[in-house]
């Protein structure tokens, strides 16, 4: 399922140029998401014309409904998980020209008048990867039991990738073309994350963090991934580099 490039246009008051909206691909990797993506989906066709949502295995309308809004929909027979979707996003819109592409949660977390200081920096040549924080500016907004958590998963990527990072597990990033075509996501699901990571320490990419802000509302909550969950991922991706 696909939907026609309809052009919406970039505007002054959004902070990029309308030439500058056009070189940005969004990408949604989405799983049972459809009481919220028109919503996300729409939002974010008020300024940028590529929005790609990957449907990956849903058995709800979230395919009808993003597409309804106007995205480009692949999907996956199977739920594949998060890291894999993003990969087929990033994919396919590599092979239509992106020449920045910004990951972005499905559950309306992110805040698309973030996107312009995520992807100013790219634009200008200073830097290859923006990674959203929550913590620069907006620590006090996460909740105390996610921000326990998320703490010692910054010292879990200092420990396994020597990277020092304020917020090493936001899905919120932006990538030029060169780094989305030298970052190749192998693990399928929320591991993927520290993944990346590794990827950035690896390469010569320049990276820099930038400040977001995550609206916590009852339906992220609900969708967003347990603390508890975090053990899990962390032993999946040590589990995926000692297979290496």
């Amino acid at each position: 399922m696909s939907q026609p490039g309809q052009a919406s246009a970039g505007s002054v008051a959004f902070g990029l140029s309308e030439s500058e909206c056009a070189k940005i691909w969004t990408v949604i990797a989405a799983y049972n998401e459809g009481s919220k993506i028109a919503e996300v989906v729409s939002e974010l066709r008020t300024h940028l014309p590529h929005v790609v949502v990957v449907d990956d295995g849903s058995a709800d309308a979230t395919s009808d409904n993003a597409f309804g809004a106007g995205a480009v929909v692949l999907r996956h027979g199977v739920n594949r998980g998060q890291g894999a979707a993003l990969q087929t996003g990033i994919t396919y819109a590599l092979g239509q020209g992106a020449e920045i592409v910004v990951t972005y949660d499905a559950d309306g977390q992110h805040r698309m008048s973030d996107i312009p200081e995520m992807v100013r920096p790219i634009l200008a040549g200073e830097a290859d990867i923006c990674l959203g924080s929550r913590f620069l500016e907006h620590a006090g907004q996460v909740p105390w039991r996610r921000r326990v958590v998320l703490r010692l998963g910054r010292w879990f990527t200092l420990l396994t990738s020597g990277m020092r990072l304020s917020d090493t597990h936001n899905g919120f990033r932006a990538l030029s073309r060169r780094a989305a075509q030298q970052i190749d996501i192998r693990l399928d699901r929320m591991a993927h994350a520290s993944e990346i990571i590794d990827q950035i320490r690896k390469t010569d990419l320049v990276y820099r963090e930038v400040s977001v802000q995550i609206r916590y509302t009852d339906y992220s909550r609900q969708k967003g991934q347990r603390s508890s969950a975090a053990f899990k991922i962390a032993l999946d991706y040590l589990v995926q580099r000692l297979l290496k």
